[in-house]
């Protein structure tokens, strides 16, 4: 059993910077794929970013690319996203997930099949 935990969230001006956290438990962290979804007000839920097990690897949505950047740090057992030059469009509610042994790539095309999800943290982008 994974917990996850996001913080970070908040209220910026667009062009402005977010740091989300996603703090994991448990102590086989590394062994899991990360990704970050949002999910606007009226709008389903949607692919934002992943990140590999070891870090290397990462994939982001087109909306986001460019702008936003996941790390992690297997040795807290977290997992961030750095989202700069945000715009009123980024506002939602961001979940961090976790999917056993996945790979970065396929987390965009298998969303249900993480196993394990946050609660989400409120990002508000104001015009």
């Amino acid at each position: 059993q994974v917990q996850l935990v996001e913080s970070g969230g908040g209220l910026v001006q667009a062009g402005g910077s977010l740091r989300l956290s996603c703090a994991a438990s448990g102590r086989t962290f590394s062994t899991y794929v990360m990704g970050w979804f949002r999910q606007a007000p009226g709008k389903e839920r949607e692919f934002v970013a992943a990140i590999s097990r070891d870090g290397f690897s990462t994939d982001y949505a087109d909306s986001v690319k460019g702008r936003f950047i996941s790390s992690r740090d297997n040795a807290k057992n977290t997992v961030s996203l750095q989202m700069n030059s945000l715009k009123p469009e980024d506002t939602a509610i961001y979940y961090c997930a976790a999917k056993m042994n996945g790979y970065a790539f396929d987390v965009r095309h298998n969303t249900a099949a993480m196993d394990y999800w946050g609660k989400g943290t409120l990002v508000t982008v104001s015009s």
